[in-house]
């Protein structure tokens, strides 16, 4: 697996604390560098988008090469990451989109769903998408594509 050269921002709300935690304690044991975003005890105050953003806004601004996104599905901090401008969040929920989000898509968030995914599962998905590199190839044209959309929307 490709070690990061930064850190890897993570973050969480109340319904994924727990995969978030054992997903910050596997990364540290395998030397990776995390920025634990919270939450880190039970706070229902604390939404889900304002976690994503401040992700999403962290690795746009270059802090973090990736990070890791995790609420009840998943769904709801990657529509919310995917609003920040150049940042492009996927959900994985199994080894293949977790692969793909990378290799085709050049993602740099994975999410996922504390109450979809286990402890297991996760760590596996995890593995997969670090080890997984942007290829370009047949996928350039589309990633590029992407990038003229978001420009188109987010002009500054």
């Amino acid at each position: 697996m490709s070690t990061p050269t930064k850190t890897i921002a993570i973050g969480a709300d109340d319904a994924a604390l727990e995969l978030k935690g054992k997903i910050v304690d596997y990364l540290k044991s395998k030397g990776i560098p995390v920025e634990d975003y919270g939450v880190n005890q039970p706070d229902p105050s604390v939404l889900y988008p304002d976690v994503a953003l401040v992700i999403a806004q962290a690795i746009a601004a270059g802090k973090h090469d990736r990070g890791i996104l995790m609420c009840g599905t998943g769904i709801g901090v990657a529509i919310t990451a995917n609003k920040v401008p150049g940042i492009r969040a996927a959900v994985c929920h199994d080894p293949y989109s977790a692969e793909r989000s990378r290799k085709s898509n050049d993602c740099q968030i994975m999410t996922l769903g504390g109450r979809i995914v286990g402890e297991e599962l996760a760590k596996s998905l995890v593995d997969t998408w670090l080890a997984s590199e942007y290829q370009g190839g047949r996928s350039t044209p589309k990633v590029q594509r992407m990038k003229e959309i978001d420009d188109q929307f987010h002009k500054v």
